[in-house]
Order: C-alpha cells, then sequence, then structure tokens
C-alpha cells in the first residue's frame, strides 16, 4: 500500500515530480542559451544579447533546433504545471501567489516556443514590451509610483538570488547528494544566482529611471540589461562575467532537476 503524504493520491505526486524535474531541466536549458549566446558577444565571434524569448527564435530555421524548441515548449508548460500544482497544495498563501506568478511566466514561454514553432513568430523582445508595459503604466495616475514599485521588486528579486546564492539556501531543498555533486552544486549555484542578483538589479535601476524621469525606453528586459552590461567601460568583460553566470545558473538547475524534493 502506497504511504500517504496529505491526502494527495501518489499518482498526483509522480505527476507532480515528472513535471518539477522536466521543467527544471527546460529552465536550464533555455539560461543556457541566453549565457552561451551572450558568451559570443562578449568574445566578439557571434551571437546575441538577448532574452530567453529571443534566444527561442535562434532554435528555428534548422529541425535539430525545431526539435530542441518543441521539447522546450513541453518542458516549460511541464514547469509551469508543477508550479501550478504547488500553488494548489501550498500552505501558505503568499508562497502560492508566487508559484502562480512562476506559472505564468512559464505558461508563456511555452506559447511563445509554440508560436515560433508554428512559424507564427514569437513576439516583442522583453526590452520592446519592457518599453510598451512602462509606457501604459506611466498613463495611469500614480503611474510613475507603480513602475518605481515595480522597479524596486526587481531589485528585491536580485538581493534575494544574491542573499541564496551566498547562504546557499537551495541546498536545503536537495536530496541524496554525493560528495561531488554537494561540493559542484553549490558552486554554480552560488556563481549563477550571483549573475542574476546583477541582471534583476539592472533591471530595478533602470526602471527607477525610467519612472523618474517619465521615460519607457529606459526600462529594460534581461536582453536590455545584458546589451547596457556591453556598453560599459570593459563591457566585453563584464558581459562575459554575467553570461558565464548565466550559464552555471542553467548548470545549477540541471543538478535542481536532479536532486530537489519537487513534491516538497
Amino acid at each position: 500500500m502506497d504511504h500517504v503524504e496529505g491526502i494527495r493520491p501518489r499518482s498526483e505526486r509522480d505527476w507532480q515530480e515528472i513535471c518539477g524535474r522536466v521543467g527544471l531541466i527546460a529552465k536550464g536549458v533555455s539560461y543556457a542559451l541566453v549565457g552561451v549566446l551572450a558568451i559570443g558577444v562578449a568574445l566578439g565571434i557571434g551571437g546575441d544579447t538577448t532574452s530567453r524569448n529571443g534566444a527561442l527564435h535562434a532554435l528555428a530555421g534548422n529541425t535539430f533546433g525545431e526539435i530542441v524548441l518543441a521539447l522546450l515548449t513541453a518542458g516549460f508548460a511541464a514547469y509551469a504545471l508543477w508550479r501550478v500544482l504547488q500553488a494548489v497544495y501550498g500552505d501558505k498563501w503568499t508562497k502560492r501567489i508566487g508559484y502562480l506568478g512562476r506559472a505564468a511566466i512559464y505558461f508563456g514561454l511555452a506559447y511563445s516556443a509554440a508560436r515560433i514553432l508554428a512559424g507564427a513568430g514569437g513576439g516583442e523582445s522583453q526590452n520592446e514590451k519592457a518599453h510598451k508595459t512602462t509606457a501604459v503604466v506611466l498613463s495611469w495616475p500614480a503611474g510613475q509610483w507603480l513602475v518605481g514599485a515595480a522597479a524596486l521588486v526587481a531589485i528585491g528579486v536580485g538581493v534575494w538570488n544574491l542573499y541564496r546564492g551566498i547562504s546557499k539556501k537551495f541546498e536545503d531543498k536537495w536530496v541524496d547528494r554525493s560528495p561531488t555533486a554537494e561540493k559542484w552544486g553549490g558552486r554554480v549555484g552560488l556563481v549563477g544566482h550571483a549573475a542574476r542578483f546583477v541582471v534583476f538589479t539592472l533591471i530595478g535601476i533602470f526602471g527607477i529611471k525610467a519612472a523618474v524621469d517619465y521615460s519607457p525606453k529606459d526600462a529594460v528586459g534581461l536582453d536590455g540589461a545584458l546589451q547596457k552590461l556591453a556598453q560599459q567601460s570593459y563591457g566585453s568583460l563584464l558581459l562575459g562575467v554575467t553570461a558565464a553566470g548565466l550559464v552555471a545558473y542553467a548548470v545549477f538547475c540541471f543538478f535542481d532537476a536532479r536532486y530537489r524534493d519537487v513534491n516538497r
């Protein structure tokens, strides 16, 4: 007889585990694509500073890329479903809201990937979306305050990533690790979360600038944040280090897919 965990039947826990592990792998692949493309820019050998949506576009055009794109579409949908299941069975409403927010992001990525795969295009870049969304919000009453608040949230997410990396809080959810996995998983987790700190903090800083100057074009997405790095003094070095950090985050996602207790 199956062990009962809460009120959920075993089959539902199995589906949650499958969706969680498949989804985390897809998440890692998407970050690896962004990081590798940005490393190419930093080294001057081609590539692009792009968001994950833009990286999906880079896969279209050949059979192998389209196969990967199809797998990512399924993986993003699995990740979103996993987060929905966490929201359904979660015990704290604040965490449930966070899970649903992440589910929405990954359903959006799955939708974009499916559109690209179908030849319908994947929409605008994150930069363009940031400009348009910021322009709309700035036109509302108290719009500047709302944009500023969203920017502070982005900075908060960045700081949380840095704390999570330095403290290695992510290891609290890992089980059955080998000594090698414990050593290298912790290292890539630290580097990867530090890179996300840089990206989210830049998004927040330019969001604050957009609010203060009432200038939607100052707002940036992931692609814009990487472009801003490339435009600085020693830009190639800064971009290369951050891009390598995003690749490290991708490797961390693979460790997470293997060792995380996804039913928690």
